[in-house]
């Protein structure tokens, strides 16, 4: 099963950058039988935290067909009563084939003294898991991560301001002697929803198999945005363009996302599908949602 396929158990997509906060690699993941598997503490957002991984699953919720991931908030004791922290987090899984991360979309949950523990039992299904061409189990190893952002503390009053455009942003760019680019072409910065941004496009990614197409959020805030990039058939003019949508969260510490498997680089150079013409291509986005986290 490809990542893909593994991705429709949870709503996932994938990543070439390593979470930032941490990574646990575990070793003889299915032979020491270890029902339950917490990892050390790592900081993030000035809080401590842990994983929790059922290799069988939660037995509570799913059964054994799954591996369920919990993120847990510890080291509590020093906070004060009533206390809630509120933090968009996503889990990763390395993929030892294609050198990428599967990851759960950034979910944002309340952390509290009487739930201080969040996650997914249905992480993904062991079938998946333990098939060694998906790439997931790697001599019975496998490397977990986390990233945590958190957006609410004590004493701290949060703003959200949801910008839902009558008109959406979009703009193209032309960009020429595609087959001679090197390394990462980069946009001219250009400013959408009252924040800026660039496009970069990477032509020789994944062993130069693939475009490689991200969109970065150039300034420090906490910002959500659902945007659409696209590379776009010259020949036809029509609706027959390589596109993706997506809805995600950037920050200081991850200002980037995108798709490092966009195109197939056969594809992009073959000259029926139009999406190189005369060694150049068309790339296109529209943003057309935009979500602020301000806090004071």
């Amino acid at each position: 099963m490809s990542e893909t396929q593994a991705a429709h158990e949870l709503s996932m997509e994938t990543r070439e950058a390593s979470p930032a906060n941490f990574l646990i690699k575990i070793e003889s993941f299915y032979k020491c039988g270890i029902h339950k598997y917490e990892t050390k503490e790592f900081a993030a957002g000035e809080y401590k935290w842990r994983l929790i991984i059922y290799p069988n699953g939660d037995d509570n919720i799913v059964g054994k067909d799954y591996i369920s991931v919990y993120l847990a908030m510890v080291d509590t004791s020093s906070l004060p009563a009533n206390w809630e922290i509120k933090a968009v987090f996503s889990i990763f899984l390395f993929n030892h084939n294609s050198g990428n991360y599967l990851s759960s979309l950034g979910r944002t949950r309340r952390f509290q003294g009487v739930k201080s523990e969040w996650g997914f039992p249905n992480f993904i299904s062991k079938k998946i898991m333990s098939d060694p061409s998906n790439g997931y189990l790697f001599r019975d190893s496998c490397v977990f991560g986390a990233e945590v952002f958190v957006l609410k503390r004590e004493a701290v009053i949060e703003y959200l301001c949801l910008k839902n455009f009558d008109i959406p942003y979009k703009r193209d760019w032309l960009i020429s002697n595609f087959s001679k680019l090197e390394d990462v072409w980069e946009s001219n910065e250009f400013s959408a929803g009252g924040h800026k941004w660039k496009i970069r496009l990477n032509p020789k990614a994944n062993g130069r198999k693939h475009v490689f197409i991200f969109l970065h959020n150039v300034g420090s805030e906490i910002v959500k945005a659902s945007f659409t990039i696209c590379i776009k058939d010259q020949l036809n003019d029509s609706e027959h363009e390589k596109q993706t949508t997506t809805d995600h969260w950037f920050t200081s510490t991850s200002p980037n996302w995108g798709w490092p498997t966009f195109m197939e680089i056969a594809t992009m150079n073959d000259p029926k599908k139009g999406f190189s013409v005369n060694d150049s291509c068309l790339l296109h986005i529209e943003i057309s949602y935009i979500e602020d986290v301000a806090q004071y």
